[in-house]
């Protein structure tokens, strides 16, 4: 069952997928549209769940879901995961590698390998201050405060001079 992302509340449990690359215009509206479908079917051994998605700065897709309304299972999870390699084949763009991090460099989003990230940080063009997106967050809560964080403020940590 679809809801509003602004309606779900805080505790929702989130999953992040980062593109390697940013959504057109097309695509926002392709995921958009699929994402409500999706949503409109996904269970839980078949009982509704109540989610939703968002899309940040047109490069990562968030799907959220209220676990106060009925917890997800490991079938539900599967689901989403197919959901998303579904849309990784038709837009040809990539949302699930993990070994990609991304960070702010003024107003703009890089995304590098994480070897790449942690060269930058040896040559200091990464330092504490720098904005990263840390996609290990689990809630809707830590989104919106701990999703967009100053490095040192998340595992990125490690990789710091």
């Amino acid at each position: 069952m679809f809801t509003e992302y602004k309606n779900l509340p805080n505790n929702s449990r989130v999953w992040i997928y980062q593109a390697d690359r940013v959504f057109t215009a097309q695509e926002i509206a392709i995921i958009s549209a699929k994402a409500i479908d999706f949503i409109e079917q996904w269970t839980r051994h078949g009982d509704n769940l109540k989610g939703s998605f968002t899309i940040k700065y047109n490069q990562f897709l968030m799907i959220a879901v209220d676990e106060s309304f009925n917890n997800v299972s490991g079938c539900s999870i599967d689901a989403s995961v197919r959901f998303v390699q579904q849309l990784e084949s038709e837009l040809h763009i990539d949302l699930m590698n993990k070994m990609n991090v991304s960070f702010k460099d003024g107003d703009n989003i890089n995304i590098v390998k994480l070897s790449d990230f942690h060269q930058f940080a040896k040559e200091q063009k990464i330092t504490k201050e720098t904005i990263v997106f840390n996609n290990m967050v689990q809630t809707k809560e830590e989104v919106e405060t701990k999703w967009e964080v100053p490095a040192n403020q998340s595992w990125h940590n490690r990789f710091l001079v």
